[in-house]
This record gives structure tokens, sequence and C-alpha cells, in this order.
């Protein structure tokens, strides 16, 4: 739910004048990735004053040979605007920002710690646009942390920054449902217009004095796991639904991966298209164990079914299991590692 009243929104709606006043801000924005360049691209089509936009380094990908530009800097330069791409905020950097003169800062997803000296600039403050429904799912990766744990919602909230990680008073929220085919793909589109839409209508309510800053109940605080690569092996003595809510989670980055003995040849499969059924076959299997079942290839977990649609062997491109099978019919039987 939103945390201001109805009526409110609808009259800074009505308010033209209001409208107006909100645009002359000189807002300062920073983030990276996706879910930052979303919001960006939101305030921009409101023709928000943005006076400057911060993002992380731009990628070598390939070695040195070939960099991959952040892509919220590939839409400010588009836009024209002042672009900073700082490794940390020394003295000289707070005065270079200092000088663009913020009203406001927005952060969305920026990855790094804004210290006092920054949070302390704009007269409104540091606003941040948090993927969650704090204070659930504290730090990074909070919409692959919500689908691991198998959440049927999670929400965004408008936050103003503090010296904490995420701990800030909430000036908006509002809570959305994670649909059971909801992967992280689709619920950062998901977050990300959700997020962005709350943005828009907190802003002139909150430079209009019209929001109590609300504290957060840190009874209900939860941390965030930290996303590594390795965390996509798939373990089969988990249940089959932990397994998939792993891949709905991981389904951008890194993935889930197991390995197979080929023959004595130990290779590595990602598993990229899955579905699972709950209720064990009527056959006693060990977890990991390869077979088929009225017409599917399934791989027996601690309790419940992975069924296999499309895997990536290591090197290749991805192929529906029938195809797999083709070339590798002594898949089945198998026990995966």
């Amino acid at each position: 739910m939103i945390t201001c009243s109805p009526d409110l929104y609808k009259s800074i709606k009505k308010d033209s004048a209001s409208r107006k006043k909100t645009i002359k801000l000189r807002i300062v924005f920073m983030g990276t990735g996706v879910f930052a360049q979303f919001v960006l691209k939101k305030l921009l089509e409101k023709e928000y004053n943005i006076v400057g936009a911060y993002t992380q380094l731009d990628k070598s990908i390939n070695g040195d040979r070939q960099v991959a530009v952040e892509i919220v800097k590939k839409l400010a330069q588009q836009h024209g605007l002042p672009v900073f791409q700082p490794e940390k905020f020394t003295p000289e950097e707070i005065n270079r920002l200092r000088e663009l003169n913020p009203d406001i800062i927005v952060v969305a997803s920026f990855g790094k710690i804004l210290p006092p000296a920054v949070l302390s600039l704009p007269g409104f403050g540091c606003l941040n646009v948090h993927a969650s429904f704090l204070p659930e799912f504290r730090g990074p990766s909070p919409l692959q942390n919500a689908l691991l744990l198998g959440k049927k919602e999670t929400g965004a909230t408008i936050m103003l920054m503090d010296s904490g990680i995420d701990t800030g008073d909430i000036l908006a929220q509002k809570k959305f449902p994670i649909l059971e085919n909801d992967t992280y793909e689709t619920l950062l589109k998901k977050t990300s217009s959700e997020g962005s839409e709350l943005l828009l209508q907190t802003i002139p309510l909150w430079i209009e004095g019209k929001i109590e800053p609300q504290k957060q109940d840190l009874s209900k605080a939860t941390l965030c796991q930290l996303i590594e690569r390795n965390d996509g092996k798939i373990i089969w003595e988990e249940e089959a639904e932990k397994i998939y809510n792993r891949f709905r989670a991981f389904h951008s980055w890194p993935g889930i991966f197991t390995f197979w003995d080929s023959k004595g040849v130990l290779q590595r499969l990602k598993l990229t298209k899955i579905s699972f059924q709950k209720k064990d076959s009527e056959t006693p299997r060990s977890a990991g164990e390869v077979f088929k079942q009225d017409g599917l290839v399934g791989v027996q977990t601690l309790q419940g079914i992975i069924i296999l649609e499309e895997i990536n062997p290591e090197g290749k491109n991805n192929m529906a299991i029938k195809e797999f099978l083709n070339g590798y019919p002594h898949f089945i039987g198998s026990v995966l590692k």
C-alpha cells in the first residue's frame, strides 16, 4: 500500500503549478543497471531537470579488447546529460557534485555507499528507489532473494537515505504479487515500473511537505544474501520447488547448473528451461537420477521432480532435451552431481 492518502495523490495530479515547480528541481541521478536505467528514463519522460548522472565504471569484456558501456551512461549521453563515473567519492569528487547544486539526489541500485558529505548536500535529501518492501531484503539483490525464498509478494520503497544500508525513513511503499512463473527478468520489469511510478508520485508530495517520513520496523528487518556465481550449483538433495525457485532467481545470472559423468568425462550442464512437480514418481529413485516418465525427462530430488525442457552443455548452444537425448541417449539413467 502507498503510505500517503489517495486524496493527496489526486490533488497533486490536478495541481499543474505544483508539477511545474517540481520539474524545475535540480536533480542528480545515481544508479547502475537495468533497474536504474528504467527509473532515469521515467524521470526524463516527465521532463524533470536532471543536471547530472552518476553510474558505475564501464566494464571490460574479453580481457581489455572490448568495453561494455554502462547502460545508464548510454541513456544519459543520449539526452545530453553530464555523466560521472567516480571510483570513490573523494573530496574532489564531492566538490564537483556540490558544483551541480542538486536540490535532490535520486538513487536507484547505484552499488556504492554515499558518504555523509554527499547525503547532506541536497536540501531535499537523497531519495532511494529500493526493489523490496522495506525493511525486508535490505541490501543488494532483493529480487533474487524474494524468488529464492518463494515469496508470494514483494514491493517497491521510496526511502530517505541515511548512512546505513537501506535503513532510512520510508516515504512511500507499494506491494504487488509475485506470480508462480515470474523469473528475475519479469520481476525486475514489474518492480522497475512500479518503483518508477511511485517515485514520480512521491517527489512532488515530498518537496511540498505532504509526507511524514516513517521509521522502519527494525524487528522485521532482513538482509539480502549476496549472490555469487557458484550459488547456481544445484543440490539434488533439496526439494524440487526450492531448486525451481533457484532457477527463477538466477535465470539471468548466474544460472543453475549441474555436473554429468558421461562415460568418465565430467560435463557441466546449465539448465535453461525447467518446470517441476511436487509429487514423486511411484518408482523409488536416487536424488539426481535422470529418468523418463509420461514422455517427459525428469530428475529426482529430495521431494518432487524437476522436469528438463532445455539445457546448455558447456561450450555448446542451448538444446531442447529431446535433441540432447538424440546425441546422448545414455543420459537417461545417469545420476547428476
